[in-house]
């Protein structure tokens, strides 16, 4: 367990060669990817759209502005409410224009599509007595597509190539981890696993070769009662990844276009998303992550070892917030997320994830995390209002048939 002040303090000195926040462009022959968690969910539907139709909205120019600094060529936005018009407005009026000095970024592919999270299920999934409200939707949200996802690309998308796995019923997932007595047959007979969707985004490195871009967003393992029903999605939703990547494993899955089975065997993949659940810290059910940060398929040197994405400022965050933070049990350079420190709060935690597959070449890695003396820090400050409650994770990984060479940047552990 972190022993209080002085342990952050002496762990921020053995960090002290972490890279600065802003990390220098890939080297030729590397591809940049990015995951980032972006706040952008409104409180209605279309009011997103309009927010991005002009320049003007200031957390929009944040996140653009950190999306300039680290300019990945692949990158996945969680919680950008669905909507096929946000994609290209936030492309045009905020990552085309300067923000903060940065360089304009273009994209020159996007995928979006609709969300689980808000469509009405007309049952009772919370069992209060009522139906209605984000409780019982399909997956928790005020209206359809709130807290979407949204990928951007350099590469071109092989739509041919592209799996999505939103219909995906909970129920027939062998052994799956169901609340004990909680949803009826007919709840069952309509609940999907995923309370967002899981894409696998093919992305073409040659003529002959797809990256598979596998993206998510778990249900977050609360906001329920002793029955966990959040908890056991939550591990559910990872666990989908860890069975899509194995040959074996696989055979049940159905994706919405009715094919079946998994990831053809050695094909190159990247798991990226919020997946909300940290290894040792915060509410999830145990092991949830463990399953693919210690999956054979995944590069272990960048899941859990000198490669995870690391920063600086989240250990002086932890440092400087304290309370929840000062007892966990996790690496502070490690996280992610600045959730709240007080009362019977969790405290920040590691929870946005890049996790490629080990014939993967990783030669850097970090979290756009500034430290309070960095003149980037106003970007993501202490306000998660102003910006998002998450911070941007990044690696570079050699292309097919170059390799880091004597270039490797390698966090220290």
């Amino acid at each position: 367990m972190r022993t209080g002040l002085l342990a952050l303090v002496v762990t921020l000195s053995l960090m002290s060669a972490l890279a600065s926040p802003t990390p220098p462009p890939p080297a030729e022959g590397r591809l940049r990817i990015a995951t980032y968690n972006v706040s952008f969910f409104r409180k209605a539907e279309g009011d997103l759209a309009r927010e991005l139709a002009a320049p003007g909205s200031a957390q929009a120019r944040q996140i653009a502005a950190v999306l300039q600094r680290v300019r990945p060529d692949v990158l996945l936005l969680n919680e950008f409410d669905y909507d096929p018009r946000s994609p290209e407005l936030f492309a045009r009026n905020y990552l085309a224009i300067s923000q903060a000095g940065g360089k304009p970024l273009k994209f020159a592919y996007h995928f979006i599509a609709p969300s689980n999270t808000g469509v009405p299920s007309g049952l009772d999934l919370d069992r209060n007595g009522s139906i209605g409200g984000g409780n019982d939707a399909l997956g928790f949200g005020q209206f359809p597509g709130q807290y979407g996802l949204v990928v951007f690309s350099q590469l071109q998308i092989d739509h041919s190539a592209t799996r999505t796995f939103r219909h995906f019923l909970w129920r027939d997932m062998p052994d799956a981890l169901l609340p004990p007595d909680w949803y009826t047959p007919e709840s069952l007979a309509k609940l999907p696993l995923s309370s967002k969707s899981h894409w696998d985004v093919a992305l073409r490195l040659s003529p002959a070769q797809n990256l598979h871009f596998l993206v998510s967003h778990p249900t977050p393992p609360g906001f329920d009662g002793p029955e966990d029903r959040n908890g056991r999605r939550n591990h559910d939703e990872i666990r989908l990844w860890a069975d899509y990547i194995d040959p074996v494993r696989s055979a049940y899955l159905l994706d919405d276009r009715s094919r079946r089975g998994g990831l053809e065997p050695g094909a190159s993949f990247v798991i990226a998303g919020d997946l909300n659940a940290d290894p040792l810290d915060g509410g999830s059910v145990r092991g949830a992550i463990d399953q693919l940060l210690l999956h054979p398929r995944v590069l272990r040197e960048a899941a859990v070892g000198h490669l995870a994405p690391r920063s600086r400022g989240a250990i002086e965050a932890a440092q400087r917030q304290g309370g929840a933070n000062m007892t966990q049990r996790g690496d502070a350079s490690l996280d992610t997320a600045d959730f709240s420190d007080r009362g019977n709060s969790v405290g920040n935690l590691r929870v946005d994830y890049l996790l490629p597959s080990n014939d993967l070449e990783v030669c850097a890695s970090g979290v756009f995390w500034p430290t309070s003396s960095d003149a980037e820090f106003a970007l993501v400050n202490d306000d998660v209002e102003s910006s998002s409650d998450h911070r941007l994770v990044w690696i570079d990984v050699a292309l097919p048939g170059k390799h880091c060479g004597e270039n490797r940047a390698e966090n220290p552990k």
